[in-house]
């Protein structure tokens, strides 16, 4: 986990967004323990009831369960739950800006696979206008 944090979002936030990234990015498997509060709250020098209530999120959420004397767990089921939810906040949220930028573009979907645009075989500047069709 990163060790730097932002002043746009509660630490809370932070923490739960990032167990929620290594959840994604497979650093963290169903059934794995999640780092006990204490130990989270030693090495980032936050407080053990910010972990915890980054945690208790994740509780809420059903991503992860408390075992009594044991700790927290990811449960089964939680990387495609998050999948699912992520999917749907891109598509609401970044995809029509997206979207709308490829259309003002003219980009084809072969220019995206390929990383840069064909300009129809031409190279162009970025100082030169498009030609506008006749």
């Amino acid at each position: 986990m990163d060790r730097e944090w932002n002043d746009s979002q509660p630490i809370y936030r932070q923490l739960r967004d990032r167990v929620v990234a290594m959840i994604l990015d497979g650093l963290l498997a169903e059934g794995d323990p999640l780092p006990s509060v204490r130990t989270v709250a030693a090495e980032y020098r936050v407080n053990p009831l910010t972990v915890l209530k980054g945690y208790q999120q994740l509780v809420d959420e059903q991503l992860v369960e408390k075992k009594r004397g044991r700790g927290m767990y990811v449960n089964d089921g939680a990387r495609n739950l998050l999948l699912q939810g992520e999917r749907q906040r891109f598509l609401a949220d970044q995809w029509p800006a997206i979207r709308d930028t490829i259309q003002r573009l003219g980009l084809t979907a072969e220019d995206l696979l390929a990383g840069s645009p064909s300009l129809n075989g031409a190279a162009a500047s970025p100082a030169s206008p498009p030609q506008q069709e006749r």
